[in-house]
C-alpha cells in the first residue's frame, strides 16, 4: 500500500469509495449518490483551501481516502479542523483507515493545528474504535442529528489534540 496526495485522476476512485458508503451505511448523512462533479468540485475546493486530500493505493487502485478541512468558518476556530477518513468495503478492517488516519494527523500536527474533530455515526463501533486507537477521545453525542434508512441517527464527536501552532495569533 502506498498513501500520497491525491490527484484529480483519483477523483473516479475516490467516487466509488464515498458513493457506496453513502449508498450503504450511516457513515454520511446523505441521501443521493455524489456525481463525479461534486466530487471534483470537493476536491478542488479542498485544493484552493490548502487542506489535503490523501488516498491509499494498492497496486493501481484506490482504496481508501482522507482528508480535513474547516471545522467552522469564524475566523477563531482556525486551528481547529475535521476529519474525513474512507475505505473501500473490500479492504475494511486491513489497516488502510488506521494508516489514513495517522496520515491526516501527522500532516495536521505539521501545519500547526490543535485540535481534530471527527464526527461519527454513534451506531458506527469501527470507526469509534480506530478513532479510540489513534488518540480520540470522546467529547459528545447530539441525539437525533440526522435521519436516514428510516430511522433517528445519532453523531457522536471525538476529539484529539494536536501540538497546535507555538505562537497562535488573531487575525
Amino acid at each position: 500500500m502506498i498513501i500520497r496526495l491525491a490527484q484529480e485522476k483519483d477523483i473516479s476512485g475516490i467516487l466509488v469509495i464515498l458513493n457506496e458508503a453513502l449508498i450503504n451505511t450511516t457513515a454520511v448523512y446523505s441521501y443521493k449518490p455524489a456525481t463525479y462533479e461534486e466530487q471534483l468540485q470537493w476536491f478542488n475546493h479542498k485544493i484552493e483551501e490548502s487542506y489535503p486530500v490523501f488516498v491509499a493505493q494498492v497496486d493501481d487502485q484506490i482504496v481508501g481516502y482522507a482528508s480535513y478541512g474547516s471545522f467552522r468558518s469564524r475566523p477563531a476556530y482556525k486551528y481547529t479542523i475535521e476529519s474525513s477518513v474512507y475505505v473501500d468495503q473490500k479492504y475494511r478492517n486491513k489497516g488502510y483507515g488506521k494508516e489514513l488516519l495517522l496520515t491526516i494527523i501527522e500532516d495536521a500536527q505539521n501545519k500547526g493545528y490543535a485540535t481534530m474533530i471527527a464526527g461519527i455515526d454513534s451506531s458506527n463501533g469501527a470507526s469509534i474504535a480506530l478513532h479510540i486507537a489513534c488518540g480520540f477521545t470522546h467529547v459528545g453525542t447530539i441525539i437525533k442529528a440526522g435521519y436516514k434508512f428510516a430511522r433517528w441517527l445519532d453523531l457522536s464527536f471525538y476529539q484529539r489534540e494536536l501540538n497546535g501552532p507555538l505562537n497562535p495569533t488573531e487575525d
